[in-house]
Formats: C-alpha cells, sequence, structure tokens
C-alpha cells in the first residue's frame, strides 16, 4: 500500500483501501482484544469473507453485498452473446 496522493480523484488515490480500513477498525477492532496475532488475523478473514463482503450493505453499490453485485456482474457476462 502507498500513501494517498492526496487530492480527490486523482488516479492514485487511494481513499477506497482508507475508507475500507477505517470501517474495519470501527467496527471491528474498537470492539474486541485479541490474545495472540492469529486470533486477530482468523477474526479479521471472518469479518471480511463472512459479513463485509456477504452481509453488509454498502452505500456505493445501492445497498447491496458486494457477493451480490459480483454475482448480477457474472450472471450478465454469461447471458450476453458473442460477437460473430
Amino acid at each position: 500500500m502507498r500513501p494517498s496522493a492526496g487530492a480527490t480523484g486523482v488516479c492514485w488515490d487511494n481513499s477506497a483501501t482508507e475508507s475500507f480500513f477505517g470501517t474495519l477498525k470501527n467496527e471491528l477492532f474498537h470492539r474486541e482484544n485479541y490474545p495472540t496475532r492469529r486470533a486477530a488475523r482468523t477474526a479479521i478473514t471472518e469479518y471480511i469473507e463472512v459479513f463485509y463482503n456477504r452481509q453488509r450493505l454498502h452505500s456505493t453499490l445501492g445497498y447491496h453485498t458486494p457477493e451480490h453485485i459480483e454475482h448480477l456482474y457474472l450472471t450478465r457476462q454469461t447471458s450476453i452473446p458473442e460477437a460473430a
């Protein structure tokens, strides 16, 4: 990861990453104490794979989950006829 370019709209701006890590801290870290790094790593993986991608509604996705949007995208890709 690299630090943000600092200006909104710059193609190297990592505001989406910063937003994700802010959400991760608010929704997971600030509520838990982890006895080991392994326990923290397991909790983070579960948060991302189970909750964040499959259950959490995202306003930028029209209040759908990333998994639902991916499913719609893949469904549309397979239903588009190939050009001859």
